[in-house]
């Protein structure tokens, strides 16, 4: 492989891609169909320099972190994802790793359902993709790095969310939510990542230590959740979490009961998440 194997891929599968693809605006003239540089270092979460030296062949050896930023921006096949592995000089994620190749039908379906808030996540519970409505309803997730794309690690040890709990409905949600990883820790014993997650977590949250250590068991699932949103006010929606058959992904989607006041809030937030995205800044450690 040459110096410019990686940047000449990275180009290649940028060029595939309409902005229509990956929910962005067309944005005026264009002088190609696919995807601009400035577009794909939003989507990937880091800086138009390092993109464009990425492609240039001045920077050849991005970190694990980047090449899985840019393997779900540029949506890769399995194959393709090892390729762009291979040639970051790394190596392909071995099977006994926590999967987070998101197939073409569920990218699809994230950009059809542009009124219903989804959003897809991994075994651990980091989100590796969502739609404009969830961003409208939860946050622009856009703006998160490294461990805050973790719901866990957000809910024990970051700023939350804006979900409002009852007393009960914490302790059995956070009860669920451990028991959950642990699960997921014990299909995939070999991952490094969700190691130093755990530990991270026990080491952090005496809270989480003492689910974690009281071998609760439980499963994350469907529920009604009300959000508290800056905009709308309080809006409770049904929660449910689908399962995608042969990947261990969990695809969450909230809908409102229709005819009620959560549905014209909700209504009024797609809206309002239906916008262009402004530019997000670039990922810490992402530009050399």
């Amino acid at each position: 492989m040459t110096t410019t194997d990686l940047g000449d891929a990275i180009r290649r599968w940028r060029d595939r891609l309409a902005p229509g693809d990956v929910g962005l605006p067309a944005g005026g003239r264009r002088r190609a169909t696919g995807l601009r540089r400035e577009e794909l270092a939003q989507l990937a979460g880091i800086s138009v320099d390092y993109v464009t030296r990425l492609e240039q062949g001045r920077a050849t050896n991005p970190s694990s972190q980047v090449v899985r930023a840019l393997t779900r921006a540029l949506r890769l096949s399995a194959e393709e994802r090892d390729h762009l592995h291979r040639l970051a000089g790394l190596a392909p994620p071995g099977p006994r790793a926590v999967p987070v190749f998101i197939p073409p039908s569920v990218h699809r379906l994230l950009d059809r359902l542009a009124h219903t808030p989804v959003a897809v996540y991994d075994a651990t519970w980091t989100l590796l993709a969502a739609n404009s409505p969830y961003a409208a309803l939860m946050g622009d997730s856009t703006r998160w790095r490294g461990r805050e794309l973790n719901g866990v690690w957000r809910h024990f040890l970051g700023p939350g969310g804006p979900v409002t709990y009852t007393p009960e409905a914490r302790a059995a949600f956070e009860s669920a939510l451990v028991a959950d990883l642990r699960a997921a820790a014990a299909r995939y014993p070999a991952d490094s990542g969700l190691r130093a997650l755990v530990t991270e977590l026990r080491d952090g949250s005496p809270e989480f230590a003492r689910l974690w250590d009281s071998g609760t068991v439980g499963v994350h699932e469907a529920a009604r959740k009300t959000i508290d949103h800056p905009a709308v006010g309080p809006v409770t929606l049904d929660c449910d979490i689908l399962a995608v058959a042969g990947s261990d992904l969990r695809v969450m989607v909230y809908t409102a009961e229709p005819g009620t006041e959560d549905a014209e809030r909700l209504a009024l937030l797609m809206v309002w998440g239906t916008q262009p995205v402004e530019p997000q800044p670039p990922l810490p450690g992402a530009t050399g």
